[in-house]
């Protein structure tokens, strides 16, 4: 990640800034720039400075925990890690097509899963930037301060996520870490009641939803000189695709396009992703880095989630969302539109998109049905893809005869779009920082680029590696007794 590879000064001789923690959002990081006597910027760095390693310690656990287990990964997504889980599993079982039941409430619990957490990073952690600017005052440019200046934009956030929960508690047991999915099916209907409960305040935040939309769609367009540049990079793009490449969160086919929109593979069965996707490991991330095996690594990096899916997609099957995805697409010009900033006027459709299929699967009577469980022959290996709020999430998952795990392999929504992080904060460094003084503001703009993609660090976080650690022995008294570290 160099700028200036060849003619930059050795890196003992620079000025290392960091930002550390990145805030505004989920989990874990850092930013790391060097920088010469003149500030002229020679490297940046998206750090991620936890290791979890989940697909290391679920290894030799029953398989029908996992639904369970790894949704502990986080406390934002629990559930889309909950039901690619689910869907893995539910090849393993051998429920080739879930009951109509079954698939309708897992639905309807991720396009709850999906509005709450879309409304949390656009309400909740992007819109002090967005409304006060990326260098306004540091103590204005908060959620209290959106609160205290624009109250009603704030009270639907407040709202509209916590619609998103009652129908994630509705359907999951719990609004975080709940038990609904479970392999080859769900574990509970809906209620007549619970359902009336959650139709009684969907059309209001269907018009929220639109009113949001409205709001980011008129910020990016009021500067596009600053929107359409800021952090601007061209890549690939990756998504699932439904029928008739309809955007759909749940379940698909693979659909890869070119930094010009050029397919570059279609109607993929995810199920052979290994053959289309393969991921690096670098020294200094416990972030892998994925690309497209046919363009290679060095140029087949991708992003995934909104901009991508908007973009990816031909249409959204429902209809306010599908008139917003047309005027995204018209100011776009045909062509795709790469900036990062973007990805919240895209993040404001899809939450849009979920609120009307929200409405549309409570009218269906299939989520009052106790049929809700199939099975068949047994499997002994299981992926599941599903579309996160942040992008596209891989899970997959070998079982021995004794119904344990033996392999794990997760890429989730923000290990897919690491380099694409990268890319855009070194952009927004060359343009920003580069031989000016640093200040707050400035390495805000740093933050701003990196929260455009919503990342979920603490889920990204279980790459292979030499993993810093130092444990120590302490008496009672607490003297240390012995000591062991590993650099």
């Amino acid at each position: 990640m160099s700028f200036d590879l060849e003619t930059a000064p050795s890196p003992a001789t620079l000025r290392r800034v960091a930002i550390d923690p990145v805030s505004r959002v989920e989990g874990h990081g850092k930013v790391t720039l060097l920088l010469d006597e003149q500030n002229k910027v020679h490297q940046v760095r998206l750090h991620i400075v936890e290791f979890r390693g989940f697909e290391k310690f679920i290894q030799g656990r029953p398989y029908w925990e996992l639904p369970v287990l790894v949704q502990r990964l986080c406390g934002i997504c629990p559930v889309s890690h909950h039901l690619a889980a689910a869907k893995a599993l539910d090849v393993v079982v051998g429920a080739k097509r879930l009951t109509p039941a079954a698939e309708k409430l897992r639905r309807l619990m991720h396009y709850g899963q999906m509005m709450q957490s879309h409304a949390l990073h656009f309400y909740h952690l992007c819109t002090p930037d967005l409304l006060f600017g990326f260098d306004s005052d540091v103590t204005r440019r908060n959620i209290v301060g959106v609160a205290q200046e624009h109250p009603e934009t704030a009270r639907q956030g407040v709202l509209v996520r916590k619609f998103g929960q009652e129908v994630i508690r509705i359907t999951a047991g719990k609004r975080i870490h709940g038990t609904g999915a479970v392999p080859g099916g769900v574990n509970k209907a809906l209620t007549v009641q619970e359902r009336d409960e959650l139709l009684k305040d969907v059309y209001h935040v269907i018009q929220w939803s639109l009113e949001a939309v409205h709001l980011i769609r008129k910020v990016h367009t009021q500067d596009p000189a600053l929107y359409n540049s800021f952090g601007t990079f061209r890549s690939n793009s990756l998504s699932l695709m439904g029928n008739d490449g309809d955007l759909d969160f749940y379940h698909g086919t693979l659909r890869a396009r070119d930094d010009n929109g050029k397919i570059v593979f279609d109607h993929v069965d995810y199920q052979q992703y290994l053959s289309y996707i393969d991921e690096e490991v670098r020294s200094w991330s416990y972030m892998k880095f994925p690309y497209l095996r046919s363009i290679g690594r060095e140029n087949g990096w991708y992003k995934v989630g909104p901009l991508a899916r908007i973009q990816n997609c031909d249409q959204i099957p429902s209809p306010l969302a599908e008139r917003e995805r047309r005027e995204f697409v018209d100011y776009a010009g045909g062509s795709p539109l790469h900036a990062p900033l973007a990805y919240h006027w895209t993040r404001m459709i899809e939450m849009l998109h979920s609120a009307e299929v929200i409405k549309e699967l409570l009218h269906d009577d299939d989520l009052l049905s106790d049929d809700l469980m199939v099975q068949g022959e047994r499997q002994s290996e299981g992926i599941g893809v599903i579309e996160a709020p942040r992008g596209t999430l891989f899970h997959h998952y070998q079982i021995d005869d004794d119904d344990l795990v033996t392999m794990a392999n997760l890429i989730v929504s923000t290990t897919n779009n690491n380099q694409a992080m990268n890319e855009a904060i070194r952009q927004v460094a060359r343009r920003y920082l580069n031989g000016r003084e640093i200040t707050e503001g400035l390495l805000n703009h740093i933050e701003v680029a990196i929260r455009a993609f919503d990342p979920c660090l603490s889920c990204a976080t279980h790459a292979l590696g030499k993993m810093p650690l130092q444990v120590q022995l302490l008496d009672p008294d607490g003297a240390l007794v012995h000591s062991l570290s590993r650099a």
